[in-house]
């Protein structure tokens, strides 16, 4: 192939990766181990988009007229290699970067060869070599059983193939894909077999009555490489049913957070990490060279992991995937269940207290905002906060456009992802850190993932990123909803491998008009100038009860305490110290928005009636849920 345009080689990526793709949802319904999370087709997937990325890029500009030669067989291994370790997610996308960097290495140590049945038949065994060593204990009946099953059926038709088996150096690329097509088709039928005697080989997939997802897999990326060779359908191959949700899953129910980063450095060593990293987790897989490394591991503490590294090198590329979400995910999907509602992950871990800072001591810093389950009853008449006009007669992102049944709507009445009527893709998605079923509700109304922050609304980094790895899309606005998690946000932000934003939402009400202006097709740069335009006018305000006597006597343990913004404004009686709170807010606003905590003095009927006469601006209540506050407020 040294006279050979790159752009074959890509074609064969690409039609692996699209085959793939074909097939993804049933190869993550499959998925039982380790870990039933349902994602191995999108971790293969993922490690196959970041090759067929690198090689776009080696060919540059010109359309793919550059031949191997002149890139040089080398460069395109180290990088088509970093590419696929870099880009790998997950037990099987590592694995699969493995086999693909085994077999790139076997294809640059044989400069001046013809690529053909022999030297494919090597590359894989390599690959297969490389895949097993990269995983501390091999479990047989896995993808590691798969590769080397294929590989082996290459070496015995190579073997026993009459005459020569190697192609001659003046074959023409007609001839030279078809014997190569013959070849994979071969290890393709023997992947097929050893696919289906995986259960006899692994204990837990023969519980839940299915094969192994990565085997499959791989089995079926090769048979897209025949069909691009050939120029033909692909192979035939078996589909596969997931399991019953009745049958037994493998779970973890030790760890909780797959992790996923690169480290870049000098003299790095695999091996010397790995001991560290199983202290605090399982799955553990450390692979790389020198100058590049890519970890895996299932854990309860990310930052750990990445504390292992400190001082070693730099980190990137981090991924955080919340297994427990993923599992019960899989599981809904399988059983047919309506999916799943509220926070997209727990704060009930302990952390902070139920009781936030005292009222009145918070003049230097916002109060706490927190979350809600569902809409509520809406007061706002279907024709209610029509869009206005700004920037020369463009709808206002952030105003609310209400349905006949009060439930709220993004900009044009889009669904979220997840919901019917959603798109089958989006381009960008937000996502938002919560305290409250409510909130939580009303923001995945809006298509936003909401990260549950827990009594006090501080979700860790890691949350964060698991969030931004659940969002489904490349682009993701991050709003924190607090000022104490803007930090965190921004961490995450600088840790992920997608593009990320965060805006200055530092209030769960701010976030709620944020995610109004969102708009999941559009750009990330477009939603976050559009969601920065929304919040220039928004004013905030709180009530809540005292958690302790105030030092200049103004109230006692249990009064309501109002703010707005950052300062104490009234005190004494909860409807008293509403309506001021309100008045002070009202003044020139159009909208007054109320959220409702999880236990307040008045309930949201009493509302109405106790406010509506002596506003001038529009009433909206709703539940929010979050603990502390018993309302926070909103003046648009």
């Amino acid at each position: 192939m040294s006279d050979t345009n790159l752009a074959r080689f890509r074609a064969a990526v690409a039609a692996g990766l699209a085959h793939l793709e074909s097939r993804r949802q049933e190869v993550n319904d499959l998925n039982v181990f380790p870990v039933a999370d349902g994602d191995t087709g999108d971790n293969m997937a993922l490690t196959l988009r970041a090759v067929l990325d690198e090689l776009d890029r080696l060919q540059g500009s010109n359309g793919g007229a550059r031949t191997i030669d002149e890139i040089g067989r080398e460069e395109i291994v180290q990088s088509v290699t970093r590419a696929a370790l870099l880009g790998a997610r997950g037990n099987s996308g590592v694995i699969l970067s493995q086999l693909i960097r085994g077999a790139a290495e076997e294809l640059v140590s044989r400069p001046g060869e013809l690529v053909d049945p022999t030297l494919i038949g090597a590359a894989l065994a390599h690959g297969a070599d490389r895949a097993y060593a990269s995983v501390r204990e091999p479990a047989e009946g896995t993808i590691l059983t798969a590769a080397r099953a294929m590989a082996s059926r290459i070496a015995t038709d190579v073997a026993h193939a009459p005459g020569s088996p190697r192609l001659g150096a003046d074959a023409d690329a007609r001839v030279q894909d078809l014997a190569i097509a013959s070849t994979l088709e071969a290890a393709v039928e023997a992947g097929q077999d050893a696919v289906k005697r995986g259960p006899d080989l692994l204990a837990v997939l023969r519980e839940a009555g299915v094969v192994d997802a990565g085997a499959y897999a791989l089995t079926v990326i090769v048979a897209g490489v025949v069909a691009a060779l050939r120029g033909d359908e692909p192979p035939d191959l078996d589909h596969h049913a997931p399991a019953r949700v009745t049958h037994p899953e493998h779970s973890s129910s030790t760890y909780r957070y797959c992790t996923n980063f690169a480290v870049t450095g000098r003299a790095l060593s695999p091996g010397r990490f790995i001991t560290a990293l199983e202290a605090i987790g399982d799955s553990v897989l450390v692979v790389g060279d020198s100058v590049t490394l890519k970890v895996h591991l299932h854990t309860d503490r990310p930052g750990a992991a990445a504390a292992v590294f400190e001082g070693v090198g730099e980190l990137c590329r981090f991924d955080v995937a919340d297994m427990r979400v993923q599992v019960s995910e899989r599981a809904a999907r399988l059983s047919g269940s309506a999916p799943r509602n509220g926070p997209a992950r727990g704060g009930s871990d302990g952390r902070g207290s139920q009781n936030g800072p005292a009222p009145g001591e918070r003049d230097g810093g916002a109060p706490p905002n927190g979350p809600a389950r569902g809409w509520g009853e809406a007061r706002a008449s279907p024709d209610a906060r029509a869009a206005g006009t700004s920037d020369g007669g463009a709808a206002h992102e952030g105003r609310r456009a209400w349905t006949s049944d009060g439930r709220g709507r993004a900009r044009g009445g889009e669904s979220g992802p997840g919901r019917p009527g959603a798109p089958a893709s989006v381009r960008c998605r937000a996502v938002a850190a919560v305290s409250g079923d409510g909130v939580a509700g009303l923001l995945e109304e809006l298509g936003v993932l909401a990260v549950d922050g827990g009594p006090t609304l501080n979700p860790s980094t890691y949350e964060l990123l698991a969030g931004i790895h659940e969002a489904g899309a490349e682009e993701v606005v991050v709003l924190p909803c607090s000022p104490n998690v803007v930090m965190a946000a921004e961490r995450a932000a600088e840790l992920s491998e997608k593009q990320i934003a965060v805006v200055a939402a530092t209030s769960q009400q701010a976030g709620l008009v944020a995610a109004l202006a969102m708009d999941s097709q559009r750009g990330l740069q477009e939603n976050v100038r559009a969601m920065e335009r929304a919040l220039e006018g928004l004013r905030t305000g709180a009530v809540a009860p005292a958690a302790r006597a105030d030092a200049q006597g103004r109230f006692a343990p249990g009064d309501a305490v109002g703010f707005i913004g950052e300062q104490v404004v009234a005190w004494g009686e909860p409807a008293a110290t509403l309506r001021a709170v309100l008045r002070g807010l009202g003044d020139g606003a159009e909208l007054l928005t109320v959220l409702a905590g999880e236990d307040p003095p008045l309930e949201l009927h009493e509302l109405e009636p106790l406010l509506g006469g002596e506003l001038s601006a529009e009433l909206e209540l709703r539940h929010g849920g979050q603990p502390t506050y018993w309302w926070l407020l909103a003046a648009e």
